[in-house]
């Protein structure tokens, strides 16, 4: 049920969370995943440790590029190094995996100080071989981002992921540029560096595994990959990209007007279908706020402040 108008204009933020789908009733749905197990190397540092770590202290100290190949674990190259793509890098790096970097602006000494290997190219990026390519641009500079990836230097197969608040954009955008052999899972993690700075547990992980194939290790390295928020305790949500924009168009109207113009500019500009629906939605609440503001100045005698 929809919040009163009084709740909302008291609290406009109670507003949005009320208004936000709630991706997470559809989690009980899905089947159970089977997690894919901890490489032998990291079972023997967990159980090294005297007690259990909470869901923001690492499970295992951070893999180097030449630990994690060693230990089996994934070598995940983040294009766009900002604060989401420094704060996904941290859960990553938590379960063992190693991280790759390149971003616009120079963040060498950020990947020093925490065990990352940073590249001044996308290209450099892509000859060392990431096991993944996970792209945490902005939703504007996005498309000329991956177009400006050069695939072909990816080893064939490569596991390529986005983590957009929209889903059915970069999905087309990805479908169009990469080679057919490449697999493409399209994820929203449902959270940021401030609602995620005290651990991950809880909090909704939308995924669609767009093309991955069920030969080979493409399907291994996408449940090795999904597992890395599986075991930080996200709450797995699988749903396809169209569902997935169909059920955030509205709220994230609302939201991102108030939010963040970045977000609502390319969840419309990407989903132009679903902009007369949120309109909707949102002249349906302010014509409810005003019947109710009417009937208690006809029916109540109260006077409009």
């Amino acid at each position: 049920m929809a919040s009163s108008p009084r709740h909302s204009t008291h609290h406009p933020t109670l507003l949005l969370r009320r208004h936000y789908p709630n991706f997470c009733a559809l989690a009980p749905l899905r089947p159970t995943r089977q997690l894919p197990s901890l490489p032998q190397q990291q079972l023997q540092q967990k159980q090294h440790v005297g007690h259990d770590p909470s869901p923001s202290e690492p499970t295992t100290a951070a893999a180097s590029p030449a630990t994690a190949a060693a230990a089996g674990a994934l070598r995940v190259g983040i294009v766009g190094f900002g604060n989401f793509g420094q704060f996904i890098a941290g859960g990553i790096q938590r379960q063992g995996h190693a991280v790759l970097a390149t971003s616009r602006s120079d963040y060498s000494g950020y990947c020093a100080r925490h065990g990352i290997r940073f590249f001044a190219t996308a290209d450099e990026l892509c000859e060392a071989g990431p096991d993944v390519l996970l792209v945490c641009s902005s939703i504007l500079s996005t498309e000329a981002v991956v177009r400006a990836i050069p695939f072909r230097k990816l080893r064939p197969g490569t596991l390529v992921a986005d983590v957009l608040s929209v889903k059915q954009f970069p999905r087309n955008l990805l479908l169009e540029i990469l080679p057919p052999g490449f697999g493409i899972v399209c994820t929203h993690p449902m959270f940021g560096p401030e609602s995620g700075k005290h651990g991950w547990s809880g909090l909704p992980f939308v995924y669609d595994k767009v093309r991955v194939a069920k030969e080979g290790d493409q399907a291994a390295k996408c449940e090795q990959f999904l597992s890395i928020f599986e075991r930080e305790g996200c709450r797995m949500v699988e749903m396809s990209c169209e569902v997935h924009d169909r059920y955030a168009a509205g709220s994230q109207f609302i939201t991102h007007t108030i939010g963040s113009f970045d977000l609502y500019y390319g969840l419309f500009m990407y989903n132009i279908d679903n902009l007369d629906r949120a309109f909707e939605k949102v002249k349906q609440m302010l014509y409810g706020r005003l019947h109710n503001v009417l009937r208690k100045q006809i029916v109540e005698r109260v006077p409009i402040q």
